[in-house]
């Protein structure tokens, strides 16, 4: 029988992943200590699951400006480098390869989380979402639009963030442009009403993100660097979709394809129905497998089946899988073997200590990656 494409390995710019199964990052809320780092519960989790291809560590607050969920790790102090130590080391001993997400979720935030101060955005809108407190979910405000200089501070913030994962020992960063957090806002006109060159065009919408790229590209090859990207995103997140919206993203990908060598892009089909929502793309790999000839990674909503096809049809190189890597740590087991997938408990999502952390059971024969 032919081997599955997602056990196939990849070239992955010069890392050579065993696999074509990605853990997905995921929001998860236990670095609960007055560091904000991660700890030996995190260490457990990922070297759990270190039989992906390639781990994408859940996002790493790069400021304490970028926070907007409770006992997330960050990765701006030297405690909490000591801390993702301990993970990389873990999953390197185990044979894994492992970046980190770095986060900064702008106006999906609180004053709750900046000493009363308003978070920051590119303009003064706010999203209507929630951000998550220690007082549960709440309305999120109006947040402050960000001068020059802070976001001058923030691309260094991006930049000593990836310094910091390079000495925490990842293998390289994924740069979170997605989902409705700061870098999207950005992106969208609807969130972006700047009047500077932050706003307006396309390539004034994107600035920042490829001000912010050009940075950490100085501290850490463009090969171990990859960005996520949601182009269809809507209702979510305080995101609105509007004709602006794809042309945007086409933009930026093709920009990307041309002047840049990432270790991939990584893009998520949408949340949502959006067969209703004008100027939506349903299926984001067809549209941006012609369009970038690097790395492609897919997301959203893959099981087995579904993963296999995108890669068969040659849409995708890799896909990523997050609900489905919470509750099954043997993923890549599960799928080499044919063994069905153990569901998932969203009341632990968010939620402290070991239950629906490390307590779901594997049940394929332990694999090191390169088996």
């Amino acid at each position: 029988m032919k081997e599955m494409k997602l056990l196939q390995p990849h070239m992955m710019g010069d890392l050579e992943l065993p696999n074509r199964v990605v853990m997905a990052p995921m929001t998860r809320n236990r670095a609960i200590n007055d560091q904000n780092a991660a700890t030996a519960l995190h260490a457990e989790y990922y070297t759990q699951r270190a039989t992906a291809g390639l781990i994408i560590t859940e996002g790493s607050q790069v400021s304490k400006k970028a926070v907007g969920y409770i006992n997330t790790a960050g990765i701006y102090s030297q405690e909490q480098i000591d801390g993702w130590k301990k993970v990389t080391q873990s999953v390197h001993d185990a044979g894994g390869c492992i970046f980190i997400q770095l986060w900064h979720v702008g106006r999906i935030s609180h004053p709750d989380f900046h000493n009363g101060d308003l978070p920051l955005a590119p303009s003064a809108i706010n999203p209507n979402a929630q951000a998550y407190t220690d007082d549960g979910f709440v309305d999120t405000v109006t947040p402050k639009a960000m001068t020059l200089e802070e976001i001058k501070i923030t691309i260094n913030d991006f930049k000593q963030a990836a310094k910091n994962a390079v000495e925490a020992g990842f293998d390289g960063v994924e740069i979170h442009s997605s989902n409705g957090y700061l870098f999207h806002q950005f992106f969208n006109k609807t969130s972006n009403t700047r009047e500077d060159q932050y706003g307006g065009s396309r390539e004034n919408r994107a600035r920042f993100f490829f001000e912010v790229l050009d940075a950490i590209k100085q501290v850490i090859p463009q090969n171990r660097i990859g960005a996520r990207f949601n182009p269809s995103l809507h209702g979510i997140f305080g995101t609105t979709l509007d004709e602006e919206t794809i042309p945007t993203f086409d933009y930026i990908i093709e920009r990307l394809d041309k002047e840049y060598d990432l270790a991939y892009i990584h893009l998520s089909e949408p949340f949502n129905d959006v067969s209703d929502v004008p100027h939506a793309i349903q299926n984001i790999a067809k549209r941006y497998r012609p369009k970038y000839s690097g790395t492609l990674m897919i997301n959203s909503n893959f099981n087995k089946e579904k993963a296999e096809k995108v890669l068969a049809d040659g849409d995708a190189d890799l896909v990523s899988f997050g609900k489905l890597y919470v509750s099954n740590p043997d993923l890549v087991g599960r799928f080499r073997e044919d063994v069905d997938t153990t569901d998932w408990n969203e009341d632990t999502f968010y939620t402290s200590g070991e239950k629906g952390y490390i307590d779901y059971e594997a049940k394929t024969r332990k694999l090191i990656p390169n088996e």
